[in-house]
């Protein structure tokens, strides 16, 4: 009864149903797409007791709701009947969202739906590495065999994956999307990527033109622009084709188009275009890792507060796909456990029985790599409390950028990525130099925000509008 009334008022302080375009969900946000945004009540969301805030950000209306989010997000999806997680990119009656909005709609929109399952497979793949290091287990034992295919599956099948969800996205038919990104990692297309690796030439062609076979597991960015094309070509054969035909003949015109398209023109593309991503980003990293650890420690939490943080997730995955490690996600560690310390150092201050219970329950929170509840619960309100987590995480990434750590497999900023951080030789100095640059974020934030972070007497700020100091995020129960 409480997730019914609660989805009701969400329902309402967006507009109502009609208002409604999309409405995807991540660890802790509601993430709706509106027709008309001047309809929203944020006030009367903001000051509902469940709900943490709410942020407009990247085209969306995100309602914050901490670790309750799923069930919140299934009751309003059976108030809604919308038929799942994602739905259309383009609302024809909104068109005010610049191209960086719809960006970070387009990647939110795709990756959220299986976040939890992507993250559980990166902390299954840690655990093996662990058990490898200390001779637990061996490669060719049939228990790691086991538990690294149930790691590996998502990642060597992404674009079977990203096919539906993209073309969900997209507002075409995903199983369509979805039979393209299965013939990207067909065996056929494997063993003939495999068998041109060896002859050294292409000597395959598709009607007289020359292939290049390419391996399209793990990928991700060949099947998005695949996807992408797909949906805009069915479109306008479902525009113009008989209702009699358009079953069939829509999804056999895509697959008998794209498919040929993507190996010979979108996929060798597409894959120039992550090498350059990850040349790229190697680059700017390479120039100096300690400075890019300090910026990205400090600037992590204020993109997470705006819902940017999700521009950068596919940047995360082309490396590991590119590269086979990515440097960024350890960089971030260090934000993330800041905000944590910080919110430590307010449980270790305060005598306030409200914000001590809140305070202990964001730092649990924050440890498994969900800062939402400390963030906007416990250290922005107080404001030093954020800027000594943001300082700390600075330090901390800067650390860990002199180390250059890097994770070997994709999950979440929490206390499980030092598992995925250990490389196929064993621990070495870069697990060592993330462990004391997140170490030293949690101890400054902590110590910051317990001498200077509160003033000599806490209370949760308050909703008196004529108190022009007073935060913006009211503290939530």
């Amino acid at each position: 009864m409480k997730y019914q009334i609660l989805a009701q008022e969400i329902i309402a302080g967006v507009g109502g149903k009609e208002n409604i375009v999309s409405l995807v969900h991540c660890a802790t946000r509601l993430r709706f797409k509106l027709r008309d945004r001047a309809l929203t009540d944020i006030k009367k969301l903001k000051a509902h007791p469940d709900i943490i805030t709410v942020v407009e950000s990247g085209g969306q209306c995100q309602v914050v709701i901490g670790n309750e989010v799923k069930e919140v997000y299934q009751v309003i999806q059976q108030r809604l009947a919308l038929a799942d997680e994602t739905s259309p990119m383009i609302n024809p009656t909104d068109k005010r969202d610049n191209i960086f909005n719809r960006f970070i709609d387009i990647i939110s929109g795709i990756f959220t739906p299986f976040l939890g399952v992507m993250a559980a497979s990166g902390i299954l793949k840690g655990l093996l590495a662990v058990a490898v290091a200390f001779h637990w287990l061996t490669p060719d034992n049939g228990t790691y065999r086991i538990w690294y295919a149930a790691s590996d599956s998502l990642f060597y099948f992404f674009p079977l994956l990203l096919g539906y969800t993209a073309g969900k996205k997209f507002g075409g038919n995903p199983f369509i999307t979805m039979g393209i990104g299965g013939a990207l990692v067909h065996p056929l297309i494997i063993s003939a990527f495999e068998t041109s690796m060896v002859a050294g030439s292409t000597t395959e062609y598709f009607m007289g033109i020359p292939l290049s076979f390419l391996n399209y597991s793990s990928s991700v960015i060949p099947i998005i622009f695949a996807s992408w094309i797909s949906c805009k070509i069915e479109k306008k054969l479902d525009s113009c084709l008989p209702a009699a035909l358009k079953t069939f003949a829509t999804p056999l015109i895509c697959l008998t188009l794209i498919v040929p398209l993507v190996f010979i023109v979108i996929g060798p593309v597409a894959t120039w275009l992550s090498y350059s991503l990850a040349d790229g980003y190697q680059t700017i990293y390479g120039f100096a890792p300690a400075i890019a650890g300090a910026i990205m420690g400090a600037i992590w939490q204020v993109c997470v507060i705006f819902g940017l943080h999700w521009g950068l997730v596919p940047i995360m995955l082309n490396n590991l796909t590119v590269l086979g490690h990515d440097t960024l996600i350890p960089l971030l560690l260090p934000a993330v456990i800041g905000q944590t310390g910080a919110a430590l150092g307010v449980f270790l201050r305060t005598r306030d029985a409200k914000l001590k219970m809140l305070s202990a329950s964001a730092v649990t929170a924050g440890i498994f790599g969900i800062t939402e509840p400390a963030v906007y619960g416990v250290t922005l309100p107080y404001r030093r409390p954020f800027i000594f987590g943001c300082i700390a995480g600075a330090i901390g990434g800067s650390v860990t950028g002199y180390y250059q750590s890097a994770v070997y497999s994709i999950g979440l900023g929490n206390i499980f990525a030092f598992m995925q951080m250990i490389p196929p030789s064993g621990i070495d100095n870069t697990v060592w130099g993330a462990m004391i640059g997140t170490l030293l974020a949690l101890v400054i934030a902590t110590i910051l925000t317990w001498m200077f972070g509160l003033p000599a007497v806490t209370h949760p700020p308050t909703e008196d509008k004529t108190d022009k100091n007073q935060s913006e995020f009211p503290l939530k129960p």
